[in-house]
């Protein structure tokens, strides 16, 4: 992973890397949504509305957003929305399917299933063999239908309407639905993907979709095509980001990062990798930048020390409670501040950090925010994780 001299490479080169790759620069930005899940390996799709706001932010024409996006996840099939790393929801390129699934999902998998089961004997539910039964039935009526919604599928198989109780005696005691259960595991074992919402782009309603065919692939060869495309993008970044970006085993991580011959670099946090032949300096971005990304996005979400790009005091007001990010606004690399839509639409924003920013900043982040405008129109975002400060704007 390296050897001899290791050079240093400071926040300002990150800062420009992440620019460029991260096609936040003007002069960087795509030309469709494809490009920008290539370039970012994967888009956070917990909240629906994060994809389409992230994909807006780097296209070169914003006007195209939701009708190229939608085009890419539901007629083409082209990017892919399901379950990967850390048992989150991702958008990624369908190619990285396989890759995903095994190198990120099926460890989870076997544990999810595992616990669904033990969940149903504790309540005296129907056994695994039942279960097997109602998953094949289910799969074959995804499968007629093409997408449908979990009550479409209870009507062709009655069996997932079956209810079972939930952490009896206790606090968070519940009633669980076979279908809601049984859809998340079959999403985590790569067997469905979330397709097309009830509503518009920003309904967290969706139908499930049949998951793309995909060779199921050695997980160790998975990581390390997994690990190698995340480092091309995101690099330089410490063990500490890839095993939180992955949520794997820093065993896991260290195995990939020999494979790929990862070159090892010095950062202001200690040790950091790239993948072979990209330690060399990068020219940053012509002209100055400013972007307006949205809650939960890849590159505000991509490391797990942030300090190179944003400021430890900025936190509290950007981050909800459990560590989501909220709408940050950015200048040539640094988180500065925040935004939100107000109810009748306006974009609105703040800066929490005005150091070095002057007029042409403001004036640049201005123009992000009409762009934002121009294209979002009269839909109403609200983010699925709120944070403090974007619950003060949007008042």
């Amino acid at each position: 992973m390296g050897d001899g001299a290791r050079r240093h490479i400071n926040a300002t080169e990150r800062r420009d890397r992440l620019a460029l790759r991260h096609r936040l620069a003007v002069a960087s930005r795509a030309e469709s949504p494809e490009e920008v899940a290539g370039s970012l390996v994967a888009l956070h799709g917990t909240d629906p509305a994060t994809v389409h706001l992230a994909v807006g932010a780097r296209l070169a024409d914003a006007a195209k957003t939701v009708g190229e996006t939608e085009r890419a996840l539901y007629d083409d099939g082209a990017l892919v929305r399901m379950h990967g790393m850390r048992n989150t929801v991702f958008v990624f390129p369908t190619e990285l399917t396989a890759v995903v699934h095994a190198s990120t999902g099926r460890a989870v998998a076997a544990r999810e299933r595992a616990r669904l089961l033990k969940n149903m004997a504790e309540a005296g539910a129907p056994d695994a063999a039942w279960l097997a039964e109602v998953e094949e039935s289910a799969l074959a009526a995804l499968a007629r239908r093409g997408q449908a919604t979990a009550a479409e599928l209870a009507r062709d198989e009655p069996r997932l309407k079956e209810q079972f109780a939930y952490a009896a005696g206790k606090s968070y005691e519940g009633v669980h639905t076979v279908s809601t259960r049984l859809l998340r595991v079959l999403g985590v074992e790569g067997k469905v993907v979330r397709g097309r919402p009830l509503g518009s782009w920003t309904s967290s309603q969706f139908r499930w979709a049949p998951a793309p065919e995909h060779p199921e692939l050695d997980p160790g060869e998975a990581q390390t095509e997994l690990l190698r495309r995340w480092l091309g993008t995101c690099g330089p970044a410490t063990e500490d980001d890839l095993k939180w970006w992955t949520g794997w085993r820093v065993t896991e991580v260290r195995r990939a990062l020999a494979a790929i011959d990862a070159e090892a670099v010095s950062l202001d946090e200690g040790t950091g990798y790239v993948v072979a032949g990209d330690a060399g300096p990068v020219a940053g971005p012509a002209e100055p930048w400013a972007a307006l990304l949205p809650a939960l996005d890849p590159t505000a979400m991509g490391w797990q020390q942030r300090d190179w790009y944003l400021a430890p005091e900025l936190r509290p007001m950007l981050f909800d409670r459990s560590g989501n990010v909220g709408p940050t606004v950015w200048w040539n690399g640094r988180v500065i501040g925040g935004w939100a839509q107000r109810p009748d639409g306006e974009i609105v924003w703040r800066l929490l950090d005005a150091e070095g920013v002057g007029r042409d900043a403001e004036t640049a982040i201005g123009t992000e925010a009409e762009r934002l405008a121009s294209w979002v129109g009269t839909t109403r975002i609200t983010p699925r994780f709120r944070t403090p400060l974007e619950r003060e704007l949007s008042a």
